[in-house]
């Protein structure tokens, strides 16, 4: 299982796709700079729905859920695809002893 930034987009990328389920989805570009609400317009179970998704992907070792009530309503209506997968991605880093 990959973990680099770029596998980690990518699986978010796929998993966007397939929580929207709808046509326009399919063309539409998603990188790092894609906001969850002013680009993608998801629902929050949608969100809810991809986020279990990439725990149940990676483990436990992630607290998606955590991580996000840290959040304020602000940082939660700008969050952008690339705030995910850089927590993600430091989220599985093996700590330094």
């Amino acid at each position: 299982m990959s973990t680099t930034p770029e596998a980690i987009l990518a699986l978010l990328t796929e998993r966007i796709r397939s929580t929207v389920n709808e046509d326009w989805i399919q063309d539409f570009e998603i990188g790092l700079e894609t906001r969850f609400n002013d680009d993608l317009e998801l629902e929050s179970i949608e969100f809810v729905k991809i986020a279990d998704a990439i725990q149940a992907h990676y483990g436990n070792q992630l607290g998606i859920i955590a991580w996000l009530s840290g959040k304020s309503i602000h940082e939660l209506i700008g969050l952008s695809v690339g705030d995910l997968v850089d927590y993600i991605h430091g989220a599985l880093q093996p700590q330094a002893a």
